[in-house]
């Protein structure tokens, strides 16, 4: 185990590949800012629905998250660069946190992803080479790194895709359902928008999202399929761009590959100066068993985290118990009609409450659709006719479709959400079951 961990490789892929990440920050840091993402999702709500237990996290008043994502953005450059790289990294890995628990009517599950991977990074000797922290401290540059390095981030790929592809095995994933409903939206698309609509193109899109998510980490792993699997993969990661435009993730997944090929080959092309190291030599430091252990705690997390719906009564895709954290990507389509009543136990009324006059076009989406996010709304209507005077019953009638199936009640009207606790680890009842 130890001369598998800690047997020393070149470094340059991993180097390398700090640089694309530290500019892939940037990019969507900065991004957020000019395409008026954070304008939408944290400065024109007049409050947020953060992760339940980080109500505390809210965003900045005024014009302040401007500032907030503009320092991250900084800190992205830095990273790129490779100066004070633990302390940048850190402080992004920090601050894009926060925001990430702080809302998640914009939820993605890729922000979630560049969140664990910013902390992994923090732990990463990526500063090593082709960095002012090197050039400033000769004694800090290495062209090597213990090979555990390279397979922490093989392995974290590995669970990613191999729980995206099996959440895909299910009727509606399977029959094209949720492709077709998916390209409907993309049917205005120059160029590619008719042949989006096309069924011959929706089943090779959903068995090829099967195959191409259950299949790439081995494939790029297995030297005679590796130049294939990475030319499929630039296929499959600039589609999703173009179609779905999703931020920096398929160009942040095409940077993974860097760890796939040989590290000769990554110095070669972008690191020609650079020497190469070959010695192989096997240094285990003194933490190695702690960190052998952590690391193990972490993965053995991270395969937990998925399959916990599993726990829960009826269908994730239904009650959305388990599905957050879960890499449950583009799976369905979901929505629906809801109806908040408020009533008055001093007067016995009941008033309709206007979704509009407290949240933004998306947040209304998600306070119609995800049960925790009703909830939260109802914790939060209780609490602002509380500052009124008033102690208020808050009663909900949600009708939801998913992938275009009929509507069905969600929620039992007859119970006081204002009046239930959240329970992270148990299915509530009043999620009234699918049909």
């Amino acid at each position: 185990m130890n001369k598998f961990l800690f047997k020393h490789i070149d470094n340059s892929g991993l180097i390398v590949f700090r640089i694309i990440f530290g500019l892939l920050c940037f990019l969507e840091s900065f991004g957020a800012i000019l395409t008026g993402w954070v304008r939408r999702v944290m400065i024109e709500p007049q409050f947020t629905f953060s992760f339940i237990g980080f109500e505390w996290l809210q965003p900045l008043p005024g014009n302040w998250m401007y500032v907030c994502y503009v320092v991250m953005s900084i800190f992205g450059l830095l990273i790129m660069v490779g100066y004070k790289y633990r302390f940048s990294m850190l402080m992004f890995a920090l601050m894009w946190t926060a925001t990430y628990l702080m809302q998640k009517s914009s939820y993605n599950n890729h922000y979630y992803l560049l969140g664990i991977l910013s902390f992994i990074m923090v732990l990463m000797p990526a500063n090593r080479y082709a960095s002012i922290d090197a050039k400033l401290n000769p004694n800090l540059k290495k062209i090597s790194m213990p090979s555990w390095c390279k397979w922490f981030f093989v392995i974290q790929l590995f669970i990613l895709y191999t729980y995206a592809s099996i959440a895909k095995l299910y009727p509606d994933w399977l029959d094209t359902t949720v492709i077709a409903l998916l390209m409907k939206g993309k049917a205005s698309y120059p160029i590619i928008g008719d042949l989006l609509q096309q069924n011959t193109v929706h089943y090779f899109l959903a068995y090829g999202g099967i195959l191409f998510d259950g299949l790439i980490i081995p494939l790029l792993l297995f030297k005679p399929t590796r130049k294939y699997a990475f030319f499929a993969s630039i296929f499959f990661h600039l589609f999703n761009s173009i179609v779905f435009q999703i931020g920096i993730f398929p160009y942040l997944s095409l940077a993974f590959s860097l760890f796939f090929f040989e590290p000769k080959t990554i110095k070669n092309i972008f690191l020609k100066k650079k020497p190469f190291y070959d010695s192989k030599e096997v240094i285990v430091p003194n933490y190695s068993k702690v960190l052998i252990a952590l690391s193990s705690v972490y993965f053995l997390i991270q395969i937990g985290l998925p399959l916990r719906h599993h726990f829960f009564s009826d269908n994730v895709l239904w009650t959305e118990e388990g599905h957050r954290l879960s890499w449950r990507m583009m799976l369905r389509s979901k929505g629906g009609i809801a109806t908040y009543t408020i009533t008055d136990k001093a007067t016995n009324k009941s008033t309709p409450v206007r979704m509009k006059d407290f949240l933004t076009k998306k947040q209304q989406r998600s306070a119609t659709t995800k049960p925790d996010v009703i909830w939260q709304f109802a914790q939060y209507l209780k609490k602002h006719f509380a500052e009124k005077g008033m102690d208020v019953e808050v009663h909900v009638r949600t009708r939801v479709s998913i992938n275009g199936k009929s509507y069905e009640n969600l929620i039992d009207s007859k119970v006081d959400l204002a009046n239930e606790e959240w329970h992270h680890f148990k299915h509530h009842d009043w999620i009234l079951p699918s049909k």
